[in-house]
This record gives C-alpha cells, sequence and structure tokens, in this order.
C-alpha cells in the first residue's frame, strides 16, 4: 500500500499533528501570486447553501478555510469538522475554539461515515479523497448522507502541480520510485470517479502560481513531506545551493500551481 493512502502512516506520522501542513501551507500563503487566497475562494463556492445548511467536513486538518472565513459564516449554520487523524481534529478545535462558533468536531474515516442518511446539506472534502484507500466506498458513503439535491464540494490538485518541487524531490531522494501524493484523484481523473454517483459533477480551477524568494521554505516543504526519511543530506545541500544561486540570479524562483474544486449534485 502507498502512503498515501496507509491510514495508519498518515494517522501516526505525516498528519499525527499539523507540523507538515503548516509547513506546506506556509509557502502558498507568502508567495502565492492570485492576491484573492485559497481559502477564500473555495468558501465563496458555500455561500449557495441555505441559511440553515447541515455542513459537514472530510479530512477538516486544522480548519485553516474556517478560521480564515470565521466572519462570513452564516449564523445557521450548523458544521461538522470531521478528520481520520485525531492530532488534526485536536489542531481545528485549537484553531477554532477561539472563534466563539459553534462548531461541532469529530474523528471521522470517510469509508464509514457515523451519521443516518440524508443528513447535511453539504459534504467537503478539501484535498483528502486522493488519501482515502477505497474512494468508491468514500463517495458512496457522501452520497448516502447527503440529502436529496445536497452538494459535495471536493477539491484537489492537477497532475502538474507544484511540478518544479517534485522534480526537486526527486533529486534529494535518489533511486526514489516517486508518484505524486495527488494521483489517485485529480483533476483530470475525478471528474469520471464523481461523476458514477453524482449528477450534475462541474469542475473549477483556481489559478495561481508561485514567485518564491526565500529557500528555505521550499526546503521545509521538501522535508514536510512523506519523502522525507529517504532525504539525503548531502544532495539537499546542493539543492539548497543550486536555488541558492539561481534566486540570486533571477530574484526568484517560478513553481507552478494547480488546484481546483469539484461541485458534485445529488
Amino acid at each position: 500500500m502507498s502512503k498515501f493512502t496507509d491510514q495508519q502512516y498518515l494517522k501516526t506520522d505525516q498528519y499525527r499533528d499539523s507540523t507538515n501542513l503548516d509547513a506546506r501551507v506556509v509557502l502558498h500563503q507568502r508567495f502565492s501570486t492570485n492576491p484573492y487566497g485559497w481559502f477564500r475562494w473555495v468558501f465563496d463556492t458555500l455561500l449557495k447553501l441555505p441559511e440553515n445548511a447541515k455542513i459537514l467536513e472530510l479530512g477538516c486538518g486544522p480548519g485553516y478555510m474556517w478560521k480564515e472565513n470565521v466572519n462570513r459564516i452564516p449564523a445557521g449554520w450548523n458544521i461538522t469538522l470531521s478528520d481520520l487523524s485525531s492530532g488534526m481534529v485536536d489542531a481545528a478545535w485549537r484553531n477554532l475554539v477561539v472563534t466563539g462558533r459553534a462548531f461541532q468536531f469529530k474523528e471521522i474515516d470517510a469509508q464509514s461515515i457515523p451519521f443516518e442518511k440524508e443528513t447535511f446539506e453539504a459534504v467537503i472534502a478539501n484535498h483528502m479523497l486522493f488519501h482515502v484507500p477505497d474512494r468508491p466506498k468514500a463517495i458512496a458513503e457522501i452520497k448516502r448522507v447527503l440529502k436529496s439535491a445536497g452538494h459535495l464540494f471536493a477539491t484537489t490538485i492537477g497532475q502538474n502541480h507544484l511540478n518544479e518541487i517534485t522534480n526537486w524531490t526527486r533529486q534529494v531522494n535518489p533511486g526514489m520510485d516517486f508518484v505524486s501524493f495527488g494521483s489517485p484523484f485529480t483533476l483530470e481523473n475525478g471528474l469520471d470517479q464523481l461523476k458514477a454517483s453524482f449528477s450534475p459533477v462541474t469542475l473549477s480551477r483556481y489559478p495561481d502560481h508561485l514567485e518564491v524568494t526565500e529557500i528555505k521554505p521550499i526546503i521545509a516543504f521538501i522535508l514536510s513531506t512523506s519523502h522525507a526519511a529517504e532525504v539525503s543530506e548531502e544532495n539537499l545541500a546542493k539543492l539548497e545551493h543550486k536555488l541558492e544561486q539561481e534566486l540570486k540570479e533571477k530574484g526568484k524562483i517560478s513553481i507552478q500551481k494547480d488546484s481546483g474544486l469539484f461541485e458534485a449534485i445529488k
């Protein structure tokens, strides 16, 4: 089994707390060129929901989207935030308890959602379906707990997302058989997976790329990934030197991004 869908590894290592994810989010927060932030863009899509909507987020992580948009949340929404990792649920609680909003928090495996059928107006799956071992089962569970005409909002990445970082990671992991973490559910293959259970399904892409002016956040990003244990310190030092030279010559390092959102209706 790939590390990317190994639930034990995800819970006890990669996402035992928010440290690794925080290191990756920092790179986007500091160096993204789109001034209209990702979490605000995703949240805009939710605003079509009813004033009294019941909402479930699967794989909520540290609750970044809700923290950033806390003043935009309709007062009548009933929101349950969940994650496979208890550490992530704890991080979300810590980030959001100070907001004064009434969120509910649960540890949930998307393959077995502990709610009755037709409970929610919306289910959100932000950058998490590629981690699910049995996606058809999870998608069926999402459909089951959605009300008629309910919405699934599922974000993910394209196959060329952060391609430069992928290539640098290969350089510091000699001999590694590298497979993108997002490959099981991407902007390219996710549509067909969702169409088997939902109609209609639409895709929106978020226009953005990175223009990085410091090398340390790139190195921190690489060291936060599941490949960090295989990193060669010698190769990492060589990469850092190479990137410093490129930054000195060009003044910035450009990194492509490709993220987007599927909206699927039951």
